[in-house]
């Protein structure tokens, strides 16, 4: 592979992609194990598919926004490095699938001329950051979210407490208390509130913690009721700080915050996060919200184009359940449903040059894959349905039960079990031909995923289906697990749906005949389907839909998945939600090496507070490194910390004037200064010194 150089102005963005491309040419020379660049890679976007050979890569928009230049940017990207496909993801993201590893740094460095990012995307970082898509034009938000969310996103790019934790970390802003960005089901949720002090408002947050979905779903706690803003951004860096320490590490399926939440208990989680004040970089972080940009907004007086509606009835569904009136009263916002969440780069391109003149420059990418666009005059709302009829993109029923959410399944993706994508066309064939009416039910909300881990966030669904699979007479079939009741109640409550039948993948439709039957039938007038689920009871659902279970009256067709030719067989591959390292002792010594030249470079360039957390892992990698050469496996960070004590300091192996946890928890007990910054360095480089002269003192040993 030659060797890349970029030319783009932005220094750090520069020296990542630099760095990337040196570590692509080590990794095919051999020099990188594998799994170890599975984590580097990860962490800079690029996920490995279920095809061999070629590479998803995810590009994080914060909050969903991305201007019109910036969709131009990717679409052409698209077109250059990958099939001309557009994903649209429930985090907000745009995934583009079948690159080639080794186009990854020239493909990055092409995004960000429009200063568009893959960094930290993927991996055990903090992922996209979302928000009410809504967020600044919510008739019912007390305030913007957004300058908030924005500020949250680059404060923890590239921070070093977050680069390798246990697992992902995600994080939602929600625009009101109706919850549209699902508050209560992220690590950390935030929903704005506004109280009276001295009779002046003052801005806060309701803050939810710990909260998840995946294969054991979890509801968030309440951090705190009213935090105020200044407070937003060391409260998460606490607690990413105590999550990097006591997370889980060895086992992935146990690694999220949810889980340590539940080994400590909450109260215990809340002590340990106030105990990290003192160490935190911002002790107090203002974000000045009153002075963020508005979007450029098209010309008053501008000419449209010439336009025609070749559907009008489809016009005025499409007003009634895809457009609302924004808090800026003389506007209106459209949303556009994306089908699987899937657009062209031609069609985005054929839609940008259109919409120019009519939207502001500030697209929103939504939490059910499907587009915002802002800022329309009312005049104008004609000719935007235009231009998105032309395209095909203008379907009425915007997160109605009409448009299913689901993610890419075993179109592209190693964990999936059974097609996401084929049985959500098929559904939302039956509501199209068989219960047209739906398509201004906003209620009730179907989502799918290809397996349990939720990235269809099947698990908050009015009516959701995971993949899974099924034997009879010795031969394996694709079924769907069914789950009902899940949704938003609000204010940073919500509902997880349960798990109530499992049936063979093609009766799917069956299904969902059989509930909105039974709905309409015995469903009390305006009975919300949550409620009537809540009525009824589980088992009346279960008994409703077991004959569809029954395996004696298969055929041939119930062996082959939706869209697929062949008999069906499950083929799971490694999932890459996070990166699983193998553990091995030169490479761990290799990263304290490197997190320790990064905390020189950081003390150089007066960066105090990422210097001492440099220098803490140094300590951190450096011991798990020593204790693996012992044949000590360690899963948390406090255990290798506890367990270097007992197995070296104790045993007389390691020279210590004190513990060892004395010594690294010194990040604990000091505040981020130039003279305990330098001071912790120095300790930290006398400890990876010595651990390299005791690594190769054994080695000579066992050599002799």
């Amino acid at each position: 592979m030659q060797s890349f150089r970029t030319e783009l102005e932005n220094p750090v963005v520069e020296k990542d992609i630099i760095e990337l491309e040196k570590k692509i040419r080590q990794f095919r020379a051999g020099q990188i194990p594998e799994e170890k660049f599975r984590s580097l890679r990860l962490a800079r976007g690029i996920y490995g598919q279920r095809q061999a050979g070629v590479q998803m890569i995810r590009i994080k928009l914060p909050y969903g926004k991305m201007t019109l230049e910036q969709w131009k940017r990717i679409s052409d990207v698209s077109d250059e490095y990958s099939t001309g496909n557009l994903h649209l993801t429930t985090r907000q993201d745009i995934q583009i699938h079948f690159v080639s590893l080794e186009r990854t740094p020239e493909l990055w460095s092409k995004l960000d001329l429009d200063d568009i990012t893959i960094r930290e995307a993927c991996g055990n970082t903090v992922r996209n950051i979302t928000a009410s898509d809504k967020a600044g034009i919510d008739p019912e938000e007390p305030f913007d979210v957004t300058p908030y969310a924005d500020a949250t996103f680059r404060y923890f790019l590239r921070n070093p407490i977050c680069q390798d934790m246990g697992r992902k970390f995600k994080m939602a802003f929600s625009s009101s208390d109706a919850d549209t960005a699902w508050a209560f089901m992220h690590d950390i949720g935030v929903i704005p509130k506004v109280r009276q002090e001295n009779g002046r408002e003052v801005r806060g947050f309701k803050i939810l913690v710990g909260g998840g979905l995946g294969a054991q779903p979890y509801l968030a706690h309440v951090g705190h009721e009213f935090l105020t803003e200044d407070q937003l951004i060391p409260y998460i860096e606490a607690v990413l700080r105590v999550f990097d320490r006591h997370g889980e590490r060895a086992s992935r399926h146990k690694a999220r915050m949810k889980f340590l939440i539940q080994k400590i208990g909450f109260e215990e989680f809340q002590r340990l996060v106030a105990e990290e004040r003192i160490a935190i970089k911002s002790k107090s972080f203002h974000i000045d919200a009153d002075t963020w940009a508005a979007p450029e907004l098209p010309a008053a007086d501008a000419v449209l184009p010439a336009y025609t509606i070749k559907d009008p009835k489809k016009y005025e569904a499409w007003k009634q359940t895809n457009v609302f009136q924004q808090r800026q009263g003389d506007y209106y916002a459209a949303y556009v449903r994306v089908p699987l969440g899937n657009i062209s780069s031609v069609i985005s391109r054929q839609l940008i040059e259109a919409l120019k003149p009519a939207v502001a420059n500030d697209v929103r990418v939504t939490a059910n894959q499907g587009l915002l666009l802002k800022y329309i005059q009312p005049a104008h709302l004609p000719y935007v349905f235009s231009a998105l009829e032309a395209a095909g993109f203008a379907e009425p029923g915007f997160d109605s039960i009409a448009d299913i959410t689901a993610c890419p399944g075993t179109d592209t993706c190693n964990l999936a079990i059974s097609s996401s994508t084929g049985i959500s066309t098929a559904l939302e064939l039956v509501i199209q031909e068989e219960f047209p009416e739906l398509v201004y039910n906003k209620d009730i909300k179907i989502k799918i995923s290809g397996c349990m881990n939720s990235c269809g966030q099947h698990g908050i669904a009015s009516i959701g289906f995971h993949g899974s699979s099924l034997k009879s007479g010795g031969k394996v079939l694709p079924a769907l697990q069914v789950l009902l009741g899940g949704g938003i109640v609000g204010n940073g409550v919500g509902r997880v749906a349960d798990k109530v039948i499992k049936v063979p993948s093609k009766r799917g439709p069956d299904v969902l005949r059989s509930l909105l039957n039974d709905f309409a039938t015995n469903g009390q007038k305006e009975e919300k389907f949550n409620d009537y689920y809540d009525r009824q009871g589980e088992k009346y659902f279960y008994d409703l839909l077991k004959p569809l279970t029954d395996l004696n009256s298969l055929i041939d067709e119930d062996f082959v998945d939706w869209g697929q030719g062949d008999q069906f067989a499950t083929a799971i591959g490694v999932g890459e939600c996070a990166s699983v390292v193998i553990d091995l002792v030169a490479t761990l010594l290799f990263e304290g090496e490197e997190k320790l030249q990064w905390s020189q470079t950081a003390l150089n360039d007066k960066q105090y507070a990422d210097s001492i957390y440099h220098s803490y892992s140094t300590f951190v990698q450096t011991a798990k490194a020593l204790l693996l050469g012992e044949g000590v496996s360690c899963n948390t960070q406090t255990g290798i910390i506890n367990d270097f004590d007992k197995h070296f300091v104790e045993t007389g192996k390691w020279s210590l004037d004190g513990s060892f946890k004395t010594l690294v928890l010194q990040i604990n007990q000091n505040e981020p200064s130039e003279s305990f910054a330098k001071q912790y360095y120095q300790q930290a480089s006398d400890f990876y010194q010595q651990a390299q002269s005791l690594r190769q003192q054994t080695a000579t040993v066992i050599a002799q």
